[in-house]
């Protein structure tokens, strides 16, 4: 029996004339996750969420909630709430007036609608604002206000689109925090949609990457970081360079991969690789040494610094390759600064072979998944 709060989409597609939004998509959130859907603009996470909260309906495939089908069920009964990117408050209304709307309209009494907006209210620390107006609050305020009214209701599931979009960057990180308590206090599920990489990954118990309609992967934030399914999650991710070579040769429990430039990289794989097989890698930046020189090593690529960057935490360090390609290392605040690199200076790149992670795509002879 599915748990409350479960979300089931199975084989969904979503079409608006000739264009297909969301195409064949299957994922389960479990109860109680904090999920966030994340890629690009138009890449079919909104219309995903739309569909959950039961703004859109499926051309095809359903959604199940807590193992209920509800592809067709209407928005008010099938136990979300959607806090929308504008936040929508009425603005004539008091705060405590615009959360306890949803509970007017369901025709909870007055003392008792009552009573519930003002306990939400206190957990998203807004009491003392209760008889202002939407105009009279902050922007993080504002954004708590639409929060309390979405909760209020007890959902099973939350619906977030973009919920920090609109926040100054310092309003963002705070809200963050509260989401997260928010999440972790109630034990419901939340699915959060954002366009960006590091809301995501501070957020999120599960990932979910987009793109045309399709789910790339979707997994752990760790696990989408650390090791990509694609070249397509690997740069929309940040922090990989994304390699691309042909198998030369077996060693052991890894392959030879040969690039164009005639760099050489070992990577660890469990199955056989036909010589000669098309694939691509991808590397952490922050995995990455800079050396003057590495000899004929595996695992180096020898680049001219284009630029350098100072991050705070790290150092960002691009190198032009004879490929043309840009490639990037985070190198190490003190390591950086114990010999700093300027702009046209040529240094090589070196990292371990076990950093090596083998990206989707790759010509398999066994035909077992990749990096498995």
């Amino acid at each position: 029996m599915s748990a409350k709060g479960e979300i089931r989409v199975e084989n969904v597609t979503k079409e608006f004339g000739g264009v297909t939004a969301v195409k064949n998509v299957d994922l389960m959130i479990e109860t109680g996750t904090y999920c966030c859907m994340l890629g690009p603009s138009g890449c079919g996470k909104t219309t995903l969420l739309r569909m959950i909260a039961g703004h859109e309906t499926p051309s095809s495939g359903r959604i199940l909630l807590g193992g209920k089908d509800v592809t067709t069920t209407p928005t008010g009964k099938r136990g979300t709430a959607l806090m929308f990117q504008n936040y929508a408050l009425f603005p004539h209304l008091s705060v405590a007036d615009n959360v306890a709307f949803s509970l007017k309209v369901a025709g909870v009494g007055a003392a008792d609608r009552r009573e519930r907006a003002m306990a939400m209210l206190k957990r998203v620390q807004l009491a003392h604002l209760s008889d202002r107006v939407p105009a009279q609050l902050s922007g993080g305020q504002q954004q708590r206000v639409a929060l309390a009214r979405a909760l209020v209701t007890n959902p099973q599931v939350l619906l977030l689109d973009e919920p920090l979009s609109a926040l100054d960057e310092f309003l963002r990180l705070r809200m963050r925090t509260e989401l997260k308590r928010l999440q972790s206090e109630l034990g419901i599920t939340f699915v959060h949609v954002t366009h960006t990489q590091p809301e995501a990954i501070a957020l999120a118990d599960q990932v979910v990457i987009m793109d045309h309609g399709t789910v790339e992967q979707a997994a752990h934030p760790r696990e989408i970081y650390d090791r990509p399914h694609s070249p397509y999650v690997a740069r929309f991710m940040g922090g990989q360079n994304v390699l691309f070579g042909t198998v030369e040769a077996r060693r052991n429990d890894a392959i030879v991969v040969v690039d164009p430039a005639g760099n050489r990289f070992t990577v660890p794989v469990l199955s056989g690789f036909n010589n000669r097989a098309q694939v691509a890698l991808a590397v952490r930046r922050d995995a990455i040494r800079i050396r003057d020189d590495a000899g004929d090593a595996d695992n180096a690529i020898r680049g001219e610094v284009s630029s350098v960057e100072y991050q705070g935490t790290f150092v960002k360090v691009a190198l032009r390759t004879a490929q043309k390609d840009e490639f990037l290392v985070y190198q190490n605040e003190s390591d950086y600064f114990a010999q700093p690199r300027a702009a046209g200076e040529f240094v090589t790149a070196v990292w371990d072979a076990r950093r090596n992670v083998l990206l989707a795509g790759a010509n398999n002879s066994s035909g077992d998944p990749i990096g498995e």
